[in-house]
């Protein structure tokens, strides 16, 4: 061995006991017995063999990337071990359940598993001896991808990630193309048989070659179309953009058509979170205030638009006024809500604002579940035959009619969040979250830039609440609890905190997915924490970063340098430039 080669033993052992333990812990809580049901690969590979080859391969790669050596040997060598002892964890567990009945204890420590983790082997030392050899195997290939140029490592994870991607919403794939018969059956080749799941080997192959190689071809070509890009005449540069605006705009008007019913129910349960998204970006992503209870302006906008409009239950009032009568009403009630809340919380910060908001929430839930307030919400029974959104003739009746109300409440929503970002406010929120005390010291209100902060987030909350009591036509109190606010709080973490676009992405990602895959809804809180730890560690900026907190969270300039931006920030805000 030459003097370059390092090899730092301790770190590669962790690892691969980390990614071990993580393959038996979800073996044990039911995930991979549950997910080996949905094939990726008709009758090759299914979901949960992936998911063990995914952590095999992470933590293969990982040791390849904290390796500390260029050198490739101690690379590959890193890799593989990592992955050996990953195939070793698991193969100690099933030797272990040879000897223990953990089925007594372990429910899901089940005969299919086992089955699934040795290969269907009979012989237990076979079924080790692939465990072993598999993980060395997969821990080798991860650090062969690490070792190749950035620029194919990306595009054939990118590539390997869609072929997952395609394979696990195929059915869902072949009922969009319902519709159209020639597509599906111009497209049937790259799935399995009817009876059976995921795509076919063809399939596989072809979406790996077009997905890598176009992104491998993109790659080469983005500096070369950026740089001429940069060099058009400014009017061309705008029909360009103008045009890819134009395309975008005819995508969403067609796109009910395109998705049918099931999808387009799905596409306005995200519309609903981006619209809240948009609202909890001012609050945490612009201002920097934490608030845990932002589910309460979503009730309030609901119950508002209920009582407004029911025409029928218990109620002892209802005005029974039309949709776009209450509509301002119910965003007029929850800004004014945001603001009551703003009020006692001005001198609060940090975990305490989220405490303090957290109840906040948890006190609009109960009183909607309240005897004292039954009479005039309805309590644990709910609201019924609310209103339905109506123009003329046409009412927003169906999915597929409600979701072009959502799109233009998500439209207007991210116009004003775009506006208010550079504004006057805008910067002074931004002020307030960098440094408080700093931010008043150069002029800034405080009370009365926390409560615009308050109001404006609750105004987006309470109209997505409107629209959902529309949507449903009944509204129980159970649909406000805890878990929405998380949900939200977790789509712009994921996303990206600030960032407009990605409240988009997060939505798409945590709640759009989520949606397609309802058969493995019980493990979806488990993944919604296994993606916020990853985030925070690898990507703590989001999917789609806003740049200022892009640049604070891998800055390479000195460390004055943000204590400047922050002034400059504030002396903008105060001076309204």
């Amino acid at each position: 061995m030459s003097e370059k080669f390092q090899l730092n033993w301790t770190r590669v052992v962790q690892i691969g006991l980390i990614g071990g333990v993580v393959a038996v812990l979800l073996s044990l809580v039911g995930m991979v017995e549950a997910f080996n049901k949905r094939d990726i690969i008709a009758g090759v590979i299914s979901l949960g063999q992936i998911l063990l080859l995914i952590i095999t391969f992470a933590m293969g790669y990982i040791a390849a990337k904290r390796n500390g050596s260029h050198d490739r040997r101690a690379i590959l060598i890193s890799s593989l071990l990592a992955g050996l002892i990953v195939g070793g964890v698991v193969a100690g567990f099933v030797l272990l359940s040879k000897v223990i009945n953990m089925r007594a204890v372990l429910v899901n420590a089940s005969p299919p598993l086992f089955q699934i983790l040795t290969f269907n082997q009979k012989s237990t030392a076979l079924a080790v001896l692939y465990l072993l050899a598999g993980g060395a195997g997969v821990g080798l290939i991860a650090g062969l991808v690490y070792s190749l140029p950035a620029r194919i490592r990306q595009a054939i994870i990118l590539g390997l990630v869609w072929v997952a991607l395609i394979g696990l919403l195929q059915d869902l794939i072949r009922l969009t193309l319902t519709p159209w018969p020639q597509a599906a059956k111009t497209v049937s080749w790259m799935f399995g048989a009817r009876n059976q799941k995921g795509l076919s080997i063809i399939g596989a192959i072809v979406v790996l070659v077009v997905v890598a190689g176009g992104q491998y071809l993109w790659a080469s070509w983005k500096p070369t179309a950026q740089a001429r890009y940069r060099e058009m005449p400014v009017n061309r540069q705008n029909t360009m953009r103008y045009g890819s605006l134009f395309i975008i705009a005819l995508l969403l008007i067609f796109l009910p058509n395109l998705l049918g019913p099931f999808l387009s129910e799905v596409a306005t349960t995200v519309g609903l979170y981006i619209l809240m998204g948009l609202g909890l970006n001012i609050v945490v992503g612009f201002a920097g205030l934490l608030d845990l209870g932002y589910v309460a302006f979503f009730a309030i906008g609901a119950y508002t638009m209920g009582v407004l409009t029911t025409s029928g239950g218990e109620l002892t009032t209802s005005a029974q006024w039309t949709f776009w009568e209450a509509l301002p009403v119910a965003v007029g009630v929850s800004v004014l809500a945001g603001v009551i809340l703003g009020v006692p919380v001005l001198h609060i910060r940090g975990d305490y604002l989220a405490i303090v908001t957290l109840g906040f929430g948890e006190i609009i839930r109960i009183l909607a579940l309240s005897d004292l307030l039954k009479p005039h919400i309805g309590g644990s029974q709910g609201i019924v035959q609310v209103a339905r959104a109506q123009i003329g003739g046409f009412t927003f009746d169906n999915a597929q009619k409600l979701y072009y109300l959502i799109l233009i409440a998500c439209l207007i929503g991210a116009f004003v969040a775009f506006r208010l970002k550079d504004s006057r406010v805008g910067r002074a929120w931004m002020a307030m979250r960098e440094d408080e005390d700093v931010a008043q010291a150069m002029g800034i209100n405080l009370v009365a830039t926390k409560l615009m902060a308050f109001g404006a987030g609750a105004a987006f909350s309470g109209l997505s609440g409107a629209i959902f009591a529309s949507k449903l036509a009944t509204i129980y109190p159970h649909s406000f609890n805890l878990l929405i606010s998380i949900n939200v709080l977790s789509l712009i973490i994921v996303g990206g905190m600030g960032s407009i676009p990605g409240v988009i992405v997060g939505a798409l990602a945590l709640v759009g997915l989520p949606e397609l895959l309802r058969e493995f809804d019980e493990f979806r809180l488990l993944v919604y924490g296994a993606v916020l730890v990853a985030m925070m560690v690898y990507r703590p900026e989001g999917l789609w970063p806003e740049k200022t907190r892009q640049r604070e969270l891998h800055a390479e300039e000195p460390a004055e340098e943000p204590v400047v931006e922050l002034k400059s920030a504030a002396s903008a805000a105060t001076s309204g430039q």
